[in-house]
């Protein structure tokens, strides 16, 4: 079964790319499927579902995300505990949000964002112009993402740290032994400290939610830059307002919200500081994702245990 959220994936390109990629497999994407083949199927293919898009299926055994991140998926109460669910891992995806860090993190360190105000202005100054060496990135979430993404921007010539809340294998270093990691919620604020851009890429969990706060955000150096790519639900909206504000962050790139899309009227359309995008930093290609999906399914059938699964009690 194919279930995609009307307003994120077009459910037509995603079965024609599934097909192709595994045409051994039936695919049933419409809204209503009967209820005599609903005791059938066994495997959900999703992007994004709303709550109880699931419900009614009570063979289910087996749910691939179509995207990276799967808090929506853990936040449904119809969806029993004992479903095995996977995360989109494809490596295009890495690649993408990387491309979108290191545009952003440019931006920022090459003043670009304030050029572009300039240019509204019919203003011609320089601004000042450091070696990228002398920008100290920091990298929320070291996984699948996290790693792509310092990878790129150290390959840049970025000063980059990582953070993590747990232990887990990127603990120390990552592959590229320039990228030092630094582990549990107390070393956070010293790092803070020696930042100029951070890029959250964390998973949202209990633990992460509401993370960016005036506590979080003071504890940058005054001018500091953030950019967010993971979930609205990590930053508190009207702390980082003041802190722009307050010119304690010099600016801002959010690609996910709260609320999504971002509603009319909301002050982050117009704030000076503040650059929008709509939930676009990666967005996951049918034709590499499919591919990903097929070998999914096909470690499935063997009775083999498929990648990337979701611990409930990590939230990811």
């Amino acid at each position: 079964m194919l279930r995609i959220d009307e307003t994120q994936g077009d459910a037509p390109q995603w079965r024609a790319a599934l097909s192709a990629a595994a045409p051994e497999v039936t695919w049933h994407s419409e809204s209503a499927i009967a209820e005599s083949l609903a005791r059938e199927i066994e495997v959900a293919v999703v992007a994004n579902p709303p709550p109880g898009a699931l419900s009614g299926f009570p063979q289910l055994k087996f749910v691939q995300s179509l995207w990276a991140g799967v808090d929506r998926l853990l936040e449904d109460p119809t969806i029993p505990k004992h479903l095995v669910l996977a995360r989109m891992v494809d490596p295009a995806l890495g690649a993408a949000m990387a491309e979108t860090a290191l545009w952003a993190t440019l931006s920022l360190h090459r003043g670009f964002f304030r050029y572009a105000q300039q240019q509204a202005h019919g203003q011609w100054k320089h601004l000042p112009q450091p070696c990228a060496h002398q920008v100290r990135v920091t990298v929320l979430g070291m996984g699948e993402m996290g790693r792509a993404v310092a990878d790129r921007l150290v390959s840049q010539g970025y000063q980059v740290r990582g953070w993590r809340l747990g232990v887990g294998k990127a603990d120390g270093r990552t592959d590229d032994s320039r990228i030092r990691v630094e582990l549990g919620k107390e070393s956070l604020k010293p790092l803070l400290a020696q930042t100029d851009i951070v890029l959250n890429l964390l998973p949202l969990t209990s633990q992460t939610r509401g993370l960016i706060d005036r506590e979080f955000l003071y504890a940058l150096p005054s001018g500091a830059a953030l950019v967010n790519l993971a979930r609205g639900g990590h930053l508190v909206d009207a702390d980082l307002i003041g802190a722009l504000n307050n010119e304690q962050v010099s600016h801002a790139v959010l690609d996910v919200f709260t609320t999504e899309p971002l509603p009319i009227g909301h002050v982050f359309w117009q704030h000076p500081r503040v650059t929008v995008l709509p939930h676009a930093a990666a967005i996951t290609n049918p034709e590499t994702a499919a591919e990903v999906v097929a070998h999914q399914l096909r470690v499935w059938r063997s009775g083999q245990p498929v990648a990337h699964q979701v611990e409930r009690g990590r939230g990811y």
